[in-house]
């Protein structure tokens, strides 16, 4: 009863008497308006084509049923794209890889045959394609052509790769997409959680076997070097530094796939530790014991810091509920009992298996196809093209449509997973305990679960090169089987696998788009996918990321990446694109040589980031590393998910994708700041130039005003000395006559007033005086700085009556020769010549 209820719901929506104006279906398509394209579309001109990419089909003149949209629709080695009439513009709702198609199915809409109708209308032959990221599309194609059958024989060859290395991955190559070996980068997270950061491995640390190191707890051990001690475990494994490796080895058997407890984050702080392992093989009466395996689990509970013999609290969190882990005792698994296992507590989390998230994930899409506004049958739930009527026009039926989401229980599975992550943190950071977790593999629950649990912990994997390294150990590393789940080939192949009758609807009580079609009759033809021949598919991977998301809004600023990069992230896992997430093990990608032979998506990641800097839409704009420096343990009220809008409703409701739009906005409000604030800097940088050249100008200026007083006193001295000179001279008896130019100076000497002539001695002992003519003497009187270092300048040269013909000085004790200038030092001569008693031998040559 409970699953046809909400089939009743979708029909009676379809099978309303009630007008739907505007409202168009499949049956309201004019197809005899389509003309189909005079040429084929250029197909070398295509620019859209990635590196390798080739096309395969072409089919003209389809109508893209969700949105009423002609063109041409194209089917390449990688994906399936939809151009649009005349512009061949890609439509995104219509281009989806074909990894990430879970499967399509042909359908035939017969009209509804009516007595009086001559002209019988054909048969509308359509594609249904069921996509993996939420969106169901239908493609409508002209009657009476072939074209239909080429589209759905290439993706039957294209979608279903007999070999793993048909993928397009392998085509397209490495690339410029390569990166380091993920075997090192794990090696080099290990590093950072023991405590050893400064340390950096490469493939020789790897080949030589000398990446085994430790502290005080921990170890890194190479036993599992060759994937002999368990194959989905990673080559190199953290263990308690007191179990030796026989002793690992004799506890594997004793564990689900050999699967054993392994450390998967240690606390910097408190030294308690986060493990996680698979089932315990305790059978059905729950009496099976493993010494080893008791012993690796009781050195998880180290003593605690500052307390000698008091031991940490263990936690083993058993993800399913109850009663699914006493029925796989019966196939030998189970749970452990707290009395086996030194000072624990057992905790079931009651989160349901794969199965139950596979139908849970197909009804919430099949809701959102049901009631979006791009739906697929072409008919839309609210005022689409000018209808009225939403629910069938019924506010109990409005009411009951709703309601059908908390049917899909997809929110209340996210829920579970959140609170389980929650309680697993809450236990490690605030009562310094350690939690060893596993479900009945420990590759699906147990993954969720302790990395939500590492990204609340530890805020280095809140950003970008964190959750890189979160990803890559815990889903990677630790063998979560990602072909399986994503429904792709694995290494063995999967030809030989059974086939399952296709479904219809894609899965759990709600009908697909063509099951609610209420005219006519209809017929469908869908082949086996992947996903549909394994009972393994289910969105494990995207239900986690679906968790990171409610996190990132619950906390926007501890996360360094936004909602937008999540929605890429996942695009490019489902996409298959390159071969990061291909096979279910790092054993197997080792053997396919995937990190050689495929491109890398972090790198093509980073370069996306690179392209415009840090106002790229992967960037969390209010990431702020300070607001959240610890771990971020959200309360049991604040768990309450809603639908993720950048992924749930971007297919069916593109038009409500309010978080996108306010985010692009807050965006180029970043950005124009940004650009704002560099203008301010170079105004900042320019002004401060502007006062520094003033300052150096000032100082040039209080430099030459220095300089012009410096001048101005050498002025006034000089004047002062030239009177000097002139009064020194004129009491020789000489005039002085200074030109206009004020250098150049004429002496004439009076013979009259003669003043200590020169004198000679005569035999008798009378004094001859002799009396010279008029001399003239012209002398150039020029700055202080240029006078010779000599002290006796020219004036002394030509003047004064000391002087030597040699050109040496008869008192060397003159003031001239003591002063530096000659001007005072001349002025102290003469008027020494007062003071002197001066004999005519004195001055005879």
């Amino acid at each position: 009863m409970a699953s046809s209820r909400p089939r009743a719901r979708s029909t009676s929506l379809r099978d309303s008497d009630a007008p739907m104006e505007g409202a168009s279906g499949w049956d309201a398509i004019e197809w005899t308006k389509i003309e189909p394209f005079s040429r084929s579309v250029s197909l070398g001109n295509l620019e859209c084509l990635l590196e390798a990419e080739q096309i395969v089909a072409e089919g003209q003149g389809v109508v893209l049923v969700n949105t009423d949209e002609a063109g041409t629709l194209l089917v390449t080695n990688f994906r399936l794209f939809f151009l649009r009439e005349g512009t061949r513009d890609i439509i995104p709702l219509g281009t989806i890889p074909l990894a990430t198609i879970e499967k399509f199915s042909k359908i035939v809409v017969k009209p509804p045959s009516a007595p009086r109708q001559f002209d019988k209308a054909p048969s509308q032959r359509l594609l249904q394609v069921i996509g993996k990221d939420m969106r169901i599309i239908v493609f409508g194609f002209r009657p009476r052509t072939k074209q239909r059958r080429t589209i759905f024989d290439a993706l039957l060859r294209c979608t279903r790769p007999t070999r793993l290395w048909d993928l397009y991955a392998f085509a397209s190559g490495p690339f410029k997409f390569t990166n380091t070996n993920p075997m090192v980068r794990l090696l080099d997270e290990y590093f950072r959680l023991l405590g050893k950061g400064s340390c950096h491995a490469s493939m020789d640390t790897i080949e030589d076997g000398s990446f085994t190191l430790s502290n005080d707890l921990w170890r890194i051990s190479g036993i599992n070097s060759n994937y002999t001690l368990c194959p989905t475990y990673p080559f190199a494994l953290i263990v308690p530094r007191s179990i030796s490796d026989e002793e690992i080895l004799q506890a594997s058997s004793f564990r689900a796939k050999c699967r054993l407890p392994v450390v998967s984050w240690c606390h910097p702080v408190s030294g308690a530790v986060l493990a996680r392992s698979s089932q315990p093989l305790v059978g059905l009466m729950m009496n099976m014991r493993s010494n080893t395996d008791e012993k690796i689990v009781a050195a998880l509970c180290t003593q605690l810091a500052g307390a000698r013999e008091t031991r940490r609290k263990l936690y083993i969190a058993d993800a399913r509920p109850r009663k699914n882990a006493l029925a796989n005792g019966a196939m030998g698994g189970g749970s452990e009992s707290s009395s086996h296992y030194f000072q624990s507590e057992i905790v079931f989390f009651g989160i349901d298996n794969i199965h139950a998230m596979r139908e849970s994930f197909a009804r919430l899409r099949d809701y959102l196809d049901t009631y979006g506004t791009a739906s697929s049958d072409g008919m839309s739930s609210f005022l689409r093209h000018g209808g009225w009527s939403w629910g069938g026009g019924n506010l109990s039926s409005m009411s009951a449509s709703v309601s059908t989401l908390g049917d899909s229980g997809w929110l209340i599975h996210v829920q579970s997973v959140l609170a389980g992550s929650a309680w697993i943190a809450a236990r490690v950071e605030l009562e310094s305990a350690s939690v060893l977790v596993h479900c009945s593999d420990g590759w699906d629950r147990t993954t969720q679960l302790v990395s939500l649990a590492n990204l609340m912990l530890d805020p280095y994997y809140r950003t970008f090169k964190g959750f890189q390294a979160l990803v890559e150990k815990d889903w990677l590393a630790f063998g979560h089987p990602f072909s399986d789940r994503m429904g792709m080939p694995t290494v063995s192949g999967s030809v030989n696998m059974p086939f399952e009758l296709s479904r219809q609807p894609s899965s759990g009580s709600f009908s697909s788009s063509p099951m609610r079609q209420p005219s006519g009759s209809l017929a469908s033809q869908a082949p086996p996918s992947h996903a549909q021949t394994s009972n393994n598919y289910s969105p494990i991977f995207l239900q986690w990321v679906d968790c990171v998301s409610q996190l990132l809004r619950m906390y926007p600023f501890a996360f360094e990446f936004s909602s937008a990069f999540l929605v890429d992230f996942l695009d490019c896992v489902l996409s298959c694109r390159f071969g990061n997430f291909l096979c279910n093990s790092e054993k197997e990608r080792l053997q396919c040589g995937v990190s050689d032979a495929c491109g890398c998506m972090w790198k093509y990641l980073a370069d996306l980031r690179a392209s415009e800097g840090k106002y790229h839409v992967h960037y969390n704009l209010f990431f702020d590393p300070n607001r959240h420096e610890s771990a971020i343990l959200p309360p049991a009220a604040a768990l309450a998910p809603t639908l993720w809008p950048q992924f749930h409703l971007r297919w069916a409701c593109p038009s409500e994708d309010q978080a996108g739009e306010l985010e692009a906005e807050c965006r180029k409000m970043a950005e124009k700041f940004s650009e704002l604030k560099k203008e301010k800097e170079v105004a900042e940088r320019k002004a401060k130039e502007i006062t520094t050249t003033i300052e150096s100008l000032s100082a040039e200026l209080r430099k030459e005003k220095q300089l012009s007083s410096s001048a101005m006193n050498l002025a006034k001295r000089a004047s002062k000395e030239s009177v000097a000179i002139k009064r020194a001279v004129e009491s020789l008896g000489c005039k002085v006559h200074f030109s206009d130019s004020g250098y150049l100076v004429d002496i004439e000497r009076n013979p009259q007033k003669s003043m200590h002539s020169p004198s000679r001695r005569e035999a008798d002992g009378s004094v001859q005086h002799d009396e010279k003519s008029d001399l003239s003497v012209s002398i150039s009187v020029a700055a202080e700085d240029a006078i010779c270092s000599n002290p006796l300048s020219r004036v002394c040269e030509t003047l004064c009556p000391l002087h030597t013909r040699e050109g040496g000085c008869r008192w060397p004790d003159a003031g001239c020769a003591q002063f530096g200038s000659q001007f005072v030092g001349l002025k102290a001569n003469f008027d020494a010549f007062d003071r002197l008693s001066i004999f005519d031998g004195y001055f005879e040559s």
